[in-house]
């Protein structure tokens, strides 16, 4: 969601803060804007658009040595110039802020009593106001914003410069992620490494209520009551951030291309045909997870979706009762206490507020072994995990998730693998599944042999208002994963039903301007899902098939597309691919913002 960039250099910062925003501009935001230091002053530019937008309003000629910027993707106001951040308080204290500041009406009360005045609906502008407040109080610029994050509740990553402190940017965390970035003669903060990966490759991680003062030569790490805070610095390799197209046109198409690159690299030295290599998962999990009982999934959109297969892979070659909880739901139910739980929380950034709240929430309800999937190595989840495993599907820029999952994936089948073995399962099954886990970057990369079958399904597609997505089993996540990339994308209304429940309800919605896209198996729902297609059909429906068995054809009415046929629990895996590229080619017809859709973010920092 909302990027943060500040600096503190002995050179020009300003091209630094705007590149550094320019590479957050995946996490999806509405507005941007950047304050810095011009003389004795500080200059606010802000605008409702894209970064670009900023910059042109920049004189390419101006050099600061100290400023803060911000892309926001709205939650308190509307979209608009006087909602962007920076927020400042009189001219003088200027705040970039992530997250939700939960108690900012009875904040903004009291500011009010005290007679400061609001420009704007956002609740990060009482934090301005706040700073300010103690500034004039008595309190130096550090002091006064460890008594302003005393009062606030919720979450939130800020950078904060004051007008009286040339060579001083305060960053401050909790529940929010903020990494400071070590230069020489210049520091940095960010929300994300990917801000700083052209300045810097040497990063201190803040933890949930610590502060960070940085000027030029300097680096302070505080805790909430000024203790001093040693955080080491972690050296991460710049060349894995990049945000180069590569001759494609556009980051989900360069994405969906790099599938079975990224596949080999999630596997790569973590299988072979016989099975799992052993502590793939860090030291001690084989030991700790041995005698599980039940698995929960903690996870949200696209992650959930990977969940959800899991849990058919659990009941089918575990016999281990697993249940997938979306991150926003699963901290607000009364948790069941089990023998021993394995908690799996699933997400890209390893960010995500919801999973990350759930992943602390069970922490405290109970005493599960806790074991995060994402693809971020020092993001907050692996840290709160006790066990991790990266995905290594690399940097993906696009909002809608395409690498990400198949490589999400590929480690949970790695977990099934490896408890599997746990449990002395038949050697053979063992072999089977990862002999043709290791062959799916091969079978993902023939799915590309189809484009022209792909964009004749888009051309059915485009101008239509919904469609409907069915499948059966551990097919049924995928087909909510394919309605999802086209909604996300698209903006066409499509939802995805578990194919025996089209008579009892959907089936009303079948006309001949309803096209439905059908996931058929070749196992024992095979018969029942061709009898939902005869149902749709004798409708008028246009109805594709996505499948491992007959011809690819795409006719007037809808025809079949062959996917390479693998084992079955593999096949799912396959056959998103097609439904990826039908929605990235029908977003093309459509001219819709492919890479960053409306209203969405990539990095969903707040709950």
């Amino acid at each position: 969601m909302c990027g943060i960039v500040g600096g503190v250099s002995k050179r020009n910062v300003l091209p630094i803060l705007l590149e550094g925003l320019k590479r957050l501009e995946y996490r999806g935001y509405d507005s941007a804007g950047v304050a810095f230091r011009n003389n004795k002053k500080v200059s606010l530019v802000k605008t409702q658009g894209r970064v670009a937008d900023l910059e042109s309003q920049l004189d390419g000629s101006l050099k600061s040595l100290q400023g803060i910027a911000h892309t926001r993707w709205a939650t308190h106001g509307v979209p608009s110039t006087k909602n962007a951040h920076p927020q400042d308080s009189g001219n003088s204290i200027f705040v970039v802020h992530n997250g939700i500041i939960e108690n900012h009406e009875n904040l903004r009360k009291k500011l009010t009593k005290e007679g400061f005045k609001f420009k704007s609906d956002t609740d990060t502008e009482v934090i301005s106001h706040l700073v300010n407040l103690y500034k004039t109080k008595g309190y130096d610029f550090d002091s006064a914003v460890m008594r302003t994050i005393a009062e606030l509740k919720g979450a939130y990553a800020l950078g904060i410069i004051d007008l009286d402190n040339p060579d001083l940017v305060i960053g401050a965390r909790e529940h929010s992620p903020l990494v400071v970035g070590e230069g020489i003669e210049e520091n940095f903060i960010a929300s994300d490494v990917m801000a700083l990966s052209q300045v810097t490759n040497k990063f201190k991680f803040l933890q949930d209520g610590q502060i960070a003062l940085i000027g030029s030569d300097k680096i302070q790490i505080m805790s909430k009551n000024g203790t001093a805070k040693k955080i080491p610095t972690q050296e991460i390799d710049s060349n894995s951030f990049t945000n180069d197209l590569a001759g494609y046109s556009h980051f989900m198409e360069k994405e969906i291309f790099e599938q079975p690159k990224a596949l080999q690299d999630a596997l790569q030295g973590r299988v072979t045909s016989e099975g799992t290599q052993e502590g793939i998962f860090g030291a001690g999990f084989e030991d700790q997870v041995k005698d599980v009982t039940n698995i929960q999934i903690v996870a949200c959109g696209t992650s959930f979706h990977a969940g959800r297969i899991f849990e058919f892979w659990s009941h089918k070659f575990l016999g281990v009762n697993c249940r997938v909880d979306y991150g926003s739901e699963y901290q607000y139910q009364e948790p069941i206490k089990t023998d021993k739980t394995l908690l799996v929380t699933i997400s890209q950034s390893g960010e995500t507020a919801d999973t990350l709240s759930s992943l602390k929430f069970a922490k405290k309800t109970g005493k599960p072994v806790t074991l995060t999937i994402c693809n971020v190595a020092n993001s907050s989840m692996c840290r709160e995990s006790d066990f991790s495993l990266l995905t290594n599907a690399g940097p993906e820029i696009g909002v809608a998730s395409t690498k990400a999952f198949v490589t999400q994936l590929a480690c949970l089948n790695l977990l099934l693998l490896t408890m599997m073995q746990l449990k002395k399962q038949p050697k053979k099954a063992i072999q089977n599944i990862s002999s043709s886990l290791l062959q799916l970057p091969k079978k993902i990369n023939k799915t590309f042999d189809m484009l022209k079958v792909y964009k004749d399904v888009a051309k059915l597609l485009f101008n239509k208002n919904s469609a409907l997505f069915l499948g059966r089993g551990m097919y049924f996540p995928i087909a909510r994963e394919g309605a999802l990339k086209l909604k996300e994308i698209s903006y066409i209304h499509a939802e995805a039903y578990p194919a025996g429940e089209l008579k009892h309800g959907p089936l009303a919605l079948i006309d001949k301007d309803m096209p439905v896209l059908a996931l058929v198996p070749d196992n024992e729902h095979l018969d029942k899902i061709q009898s939902n297609i005869q149902e749709v059909a004798a409708r008028k429906g246009r109805v594709i098939t996505i499948g491992p068995l007959g011809k690819t054809k795409i006719g007037k009415n809808g025809g079949h597309i062959k996917i390479p046929k693998t084992l079955d629990l593999h096949n799912p895996i396959i056959s998103v691919v097609p439904m990826q590229l039908i929605s990235y080619y029908t977003a093309l017809l459509k001219g819709t913002d492919v890479d960053k859709p409306r209203n969405l973010a990539k990095s969903v920092t707040v709950e």
